[in-house]
């Protein structure tokens, strides 16, 4: 283990279990991601580099590592997920939100220690049992907040980077390759977060901004993710829909026409494709959380 790791003083910002069943979009952050995947298979693309991942796997993604989840398997992909600093700052411990300003995009260099290391570790089944343990007394103390919680979680923090070490050993042979084409993937995807809001955005817009033919583009894209580049900026158009209906402020109408969709039938359409309910009934679901 690395003499400077005897240092480190975790601070836990979030810690979460999240289920999905699809590609789920693309993700930055500023401070560090451990995941353990508990069920199911998935692609994750690290900064371009892909990475097939199964239950017993680690992931640890360091501060603005762009991150997107494909899932590759029929189970849902059950992530366990805690987000923090390797190092307990006052300022930086008041940040509770993931948004990503100026102010936080200053990172102490100190933060990137674990950049050079390999960013997936395989388990042994009884590293993963003592994992798990670990983890759900982690989730317990993140959400009752008892006397104390925080050196908890910083204790517990420490016991997983660890079983992260650890599970590094002998794991060279699973290291992943260079995504073909990954400049333009990376910059259509930036593009269509940028731009899902414009009912006129489609394939030829896209691929003119990128800068390649839309028919290679378009082949890139769903050779590398598996998903065609319009049903994910359908699904990017959800997932701020879903945002804004959690949110309890607006109408449907008025957000299908925020996230670009030009009509609510539509809208109601691609929806319940992608999600399973309607925009209404998904509302009625979460009527509360927003208030929260």
């Amino acid at each position: 283990m690395e003499n400077w790791m005897n240092g480190i003083t975790p601070f836990v910002r979030v810690v979460k279990i999240h289920k999905s069943f699809s590609l789920a979009g693309e993700w930055m952050d500023y401070d560090h991601v451990f995941t353990y995947i508990e069920q199911g298979e998935a692609e994750f693309f690290l900064d371009g580099i892909k990475y097939q991942v199964k239950e017993g796997d680690i992931l640890l993604m360091p501060p603005f590592m762009a991150h997107i989840i494909r899932s590759t398997s029929e189970v849902p992909l059950i992530q366990y997920i805690v987000h923090f600093d390797l190092y307990y700052e006052e300022e930086r411990s008041t940040w509770k939100d993931q948004a990503i300003t100026e102010e936080r995009k200053a990172i102490p260099a100190k933060e990137m220690q674990f950049a050079s290391a390999s960013p997936i570790s395989h388990l042994s089944l009884p590293d993963r049992i003592e994992l798990k343990k670990r983890f759900l007394i982690m989730q317990k103390e993140f959400l009752d907040k008892r006397s104390g919680f925080s050196l908890i979680l910083k204790g517990i923090c420490l016991e997983l980077l660890v079983l992260f070490m650890k599970g590094q050993v002998g794991h060279h042979a699973r290291e992943g390759k260079m995504t073909k084409g990954w400049m333009f993937i990376e910059n259509t995807i930036t593009f269509i977060n940028e731009r899902y809001w414009d009912p006129e955005l489609d394939n030829h817009t896209i691929s003119e901004h990128v800068g390649i033919s839309t028919n290679h583009l378009s082949f890139l894209f769903k050779e590398q993710l598996g998903i065609t580049i319009h049903k994910y900026l359908t699904h990017i158009r959800i997932e701020q829909a879903k945002i804004r209906i959690i949110e309890g402020t607006q109408t449907l109408t008025a957000i299908a026409e925020q996230v670009g969709f030009s009509s609510i039938y539509l809208f109601s359409r691609s929806f319940k494709a992608t999600v399973g309910v309607m925009p209404s009934q998904f509302m009625a679901m979460n009527s509360n959380i927003g208030k929260q």
